[in-house]
């Protein structure tokens, strides 16, 4: 039976809580170049879904796989109501657009690893992972001139195998609490009420900037708006996991 272990601070019972956090032996931060690892107690790297903060703070990420005409909007709403997000990229989309890699570092913008080419991890051997994890890391580093040490896989999917290949390679695997569905572009009120009616203190909030994704710039606007009139800052997920309150659970 496989299993892995993911980060979720909204949907496990209070009394969990108690009994996982036993399981947590070690977290690492360091404030320049910081790494965050978190293992189980039989040694299991953990990722981060939500982290639960005493400060009413967000995470914003945007997935980028495909496409030229989403970002650039995107990065002008950020820039205009001052929020700094976490950019997923895939190797391969940074390869085709450097000048929109070069944007995002420019505004201040965190950016982590989608892999290279955008496929399932889970369905891949692992020495096609660990080329793919690289290839992209390689790909990010050249354009954006820093190496992630962030990674999203695709699709948000992953195991057990997967955790352990990324920590190998000193990556820490980002999923998230909160989906906005942006990608299923059921209109722009609905991509709003999906995050502001079900948000909480350290959420990691899903969007995406790819051309897929055709009214996220519409929508955006009205989430910061709103979510500032409920007392919310947006930090980069690394801001987010500074000051982490670590929470875990078990999914078999």
């Amino acid at each position: 039976m496989k299993f892995f272990w993911i980060w979720n601070g909204k949907r496990i019972k209070q009394s969990l809580i108690v009994v996982v956090a036993a399981l947590f032996t070690a977290i690492i931060l360091f404030v320049e170049g910081r790494e965050l690892t978190v293992f189980t107690s039989n040694n299991v790297p953990l990722a981060i879904d939500q982290v639960k903060s005493s400060e009413r703070h967000l995470a914003l990420t945007f997935d980028i796989s495909w496409g030229e005409t989403k970002a650039l909007p995107i990065l002008k709403e950020l820039k205009q109501n001052k929020v700094k997000a976490s950019f997923f990229l895939s190797g391969a989309w940074a390869e085709r657009h450097p000048e929109i890699v070069e944007q995002i570092v420019k505004d201040g913008h965190e950016i982590g690893s989608l892999g290279y080419k955008y496929e399932n991890y889970t369905s891949m051997e692992d020495e096609e992972i660990r080329t793919d994890i690289i290839r992209s890391q390689e790909a990010i580093n050249k354009v954006a001139g820093d190496q992630p040490e962030l990674l999203r896989p695709p699709n948000g999917n992953f195991d057990k195998r997967v955790l352990t290949l990324a920590d190998k390679l000193h990556y820490t695997i980002i999923h998230w609490s909160l989906d906005s569905e942006d990608w299923r572009n059921p209109g722009k009120e609905i991509i709003v009420e999906n995050i502001t009616n079900e948000a909480d203190p350290g959420d990691i909030i899903l969007l995406h900037a790819s051309d897929s994704a055709k009214q996220t710039t519409e929508a955006l606007p009205a989430i910061i708006s709103q979510l500032k009139k409920k007392g919310y800052s947006f930090v980069t997920v690394s801001e987010l996991v500074s000051n982490a309150d670590i929470k875990s659970e078990e999914i078999k």
